[in-house]
């Protein structure tokens, strides 16, 4: 014969806990004349060296950071390529990029020097009107990599696009 508990003592499910929030890192590097992996535009709420060659940048989700790479060779430049990425929220989707962990949202990829330096452009554009390219729409982000893989032209960013995408944040 099985006994009964009472119901005060009977088994009740755990709690879930909301989930902690994972920090992206991102992996730059400098050897002279051969790899040069740096941050153009973020903050990263902790930067560790590793050593004369390598550091690890820390950014906390949500965060927005551009990372450019440049490889050379005896011939010249092997490798050109800028991506602005946004730092995972948990249960958020992530793409697998090589020195970044866990993962990463891609807003942008530009891949050669003349795309690279076209988006170059654009953020030094958007710094001159005094805006913090991280904290520009990700939308924007999105746009221009849309119209990198199209071969048109650039969108403009304007202070009348970032203003209504401050108000657009204060809304939600």
């Amino acid at each position: 014969m099985t006994q009964l508990l009472p119901i005060a003592v009977q088994a009740r499910p755990h709690a879930v806990l909301p989930p902690r929030p994972v920090p992206m890192r991102v992996s730059l590097a400098f050897v002279e004349h051969r790899v040069n992996v740096w941050l153009r535009f973020g903050q990263p709420v902790r930067e560790t060296v590793l050593d004369r060659w390598r550091r690890v940048a820390t950014f906390m989700p949500s965060a927005v950071c551009c990372r450019v790479k440049w490889i050379g060779n005896d011939y010249g430049t092997a490798l050109w390529q800028l991506m602005v990425l946004q730092a995972p929220m948990p249960f958020d989707g992530a793409q697998r990029i090589a020195g970044v962990a866990p993962g990463a949202r891609i807003l942008l990829r530009a891949d050669g020097e003349p795309q690279v330096k076209a988006v170059l452009a654009a953020i030094d554009a958007i710094e001159a009107l005094g805006i913090d390219p991280a904290a520009v729409a990700v939308t924007y982000w999105r746009t221009v990599g849309n119209r990198l893989g199209a071969r048109q032209p650039l969108p403009d960013y304007t202070s009348e696009r970032h203003a209504a995408h401050l108000a657009r944040g204060v809304l939600r």
